[in-house]
């Protein structure tokens, strides 16, 4: 027979094992983490990976880095409500990073927003949401009359960047770098600087040993990366590119040399991403990170779309 006092005990005990998981996922739930939205380089549309997008969340505040094609319904199915957003980074203005900057804005409005969501990118991103409206006045305006939506346009805070801090907030530093992407000039690097450590995004760029300094004991560093052996393939089954193989090769980074940046930035964790190509089913995680070995010695994350790194790493 269960006495008065044991049953207390066993109703306790009872009590404490079922508070203890939602405890524990409560303990467990990251304070910043990415979530890799869309890591195919390039502005082809296809089966499978998406078009270049990244988010950083910061106390549940999102940071969306790049949009590319498909970077809306990435974020939902990461999850992530649209109207939540809050900051915009673009990192330079090849298709693929900003085609749907705009659109994301507006499904979002279109999902309840009514705060504001302040972007930065190279100059011309405040140039590119004054078109936006101008593209779409009639659709806003429409809505605004008949369904009582607020205005989007007073809430969508564009801003042209330089190198430097572009945004800081009370818990997150955002320094941008200038770096190359013939024929882009414009082009920048972001770093984040979070209360969990030190995420560095390197935007489209070809092999800059500047970055090394920029990411410099960096606990996460996205890399793009291009595997060679497969950009003859990519070249042939892309028209209308007559001089593909020379951007290719010019503009962005091969493996190998994603490995020199990393092991000269000490990094902690280095994650491939914006992969050239990024749909070809012969190229294997090992290929991609195969010749990074040969100069980087630290953790190696080959991104996958929804992939999501907890800090602190």
């Amino acid at each position: 027979m269960i006495d008065r006092r044991n049953a207390l005990k066993l109703a306790l005990g009872g009590a404490a094992a079922l508070a203890a998981p939602a405890a524990l996922a409560q303990a467990a739930k990251p304070r910043t983490r990415v979530v890799f939205l869309g890591t195919k380089g390039g502005p082809r549309v296809g089966i499978g990976a998406s078009n270049p997008a990244n988010l950083v969340v910061v106390n549940d505040t999102p940071f969306v880095i790049d949009c590319g094609m498909g970077v809306s319904r990435q974020l939902v199915n990461a999850g992530v409500p649209i109207p939540s957003i809050e900051y915009i980074l673009i990192t330079h203005h090849h298709s693929d990073h900003n085609l749907e900057y705009g659109n994301l804005f507006y499904n979002a409005w279109a999902a309840g927003l009514s705060t504001p969501i302040h972007s930065f990118g190279p100059k011309g991103i405040e140039a590119m949401t004054k078109a936006f409206w101008e593209l779409n006045k009639f659709d806003v305006e429409t809505r605004i009359e008949d369904e009582g939506r607020p205005d989007p346009r007073k809430l969508l805070i564009a801003k042209d960047i330089d190198d430097g801090v572009v945004l800081k907030t009370s818990e997150v530093t955002v320094t941008a770098l200038r770096t190359p992407h013939p024929p882009i000039v414009d082009n920048f690097a972001y770093k984040l600087e979070t209360p969990d450590g030190t995420i560095v995004f390197s935007s489209d760029t070809a092999y800059n040993p500047k970055l090394a300094e920029f990411a410099k004991d960096a606990d996460v560093l996205v890399h793009e990366c291009m595997y060679l052996p497969a950009v003859d393939r990519l070249v042939a089954k892309t028209k209308n590119g007559a001089t593909l193989k020379k951007h290719l090769l010019e503009s962005h980074t091969t493996t190998e040399d994603v490995g020199r940046v990393a092991a000269a930035a000490g990094v902690k964790v280095l994650v491939m991403s914006h992969f050239v190509p990024g749909d070809d089913p012969l190229v294997t995680d090992e290929n991609w990170t195969e010749d990074v070995k040969k100069n980087f010695s630290g953790r190696i994350v080959v991104a996958k779309d929804l992939m999501e790194l907890k800090l602190p790493v």
